[in-house]
């Protein structure tokens, strides 16, 4: 199953501070993992580094067992990254009435 492109992929995006080893890095954005392994969910890769390393973190973390997995750089290494561990950028805090 093939899955339209990532709306993220193509960009550079923070990981969550609190994702251990990756926290605060960041991730440049190929596609979902689906997508770039030839439509094969990372939870049946046997022997992939990528999706192994994922499997293991995931499970620690807490992490959801489903396909909402990005596929995407740090330091030039491969590494699976799920959605709800990007960052999302917060608007800033409007300051005091009146402030300009």
């Amino acid at each position: 199953m093939i899955r339209p492109r990532s709306p993220l992929a193509g960009q550079t995006v923070t990981i969550r501070a609190q994702v251990a080893k990756l926290g605060g890095k960041e991730y440049k954005v190929e596609d979902w993992w689906i997508n770039v392994s030839g439509g094969r969910s990372w939870m049946v890769c046997e022997g992939n580094p990528a999706a192994l390393t994922y499997a293991a973190r995931g499970g620690f973390a807490g992490l959801p067992a489903d396909n909402e997995v990005l596929y995407g750089k740090v330091d030039g290494l491969g590494y699976l990254v799920h959605v709800s561990e990007i960052a999302v950028n917060e608007p800033e805090p409007a300051g005091p009435a009146g402030a300009r």
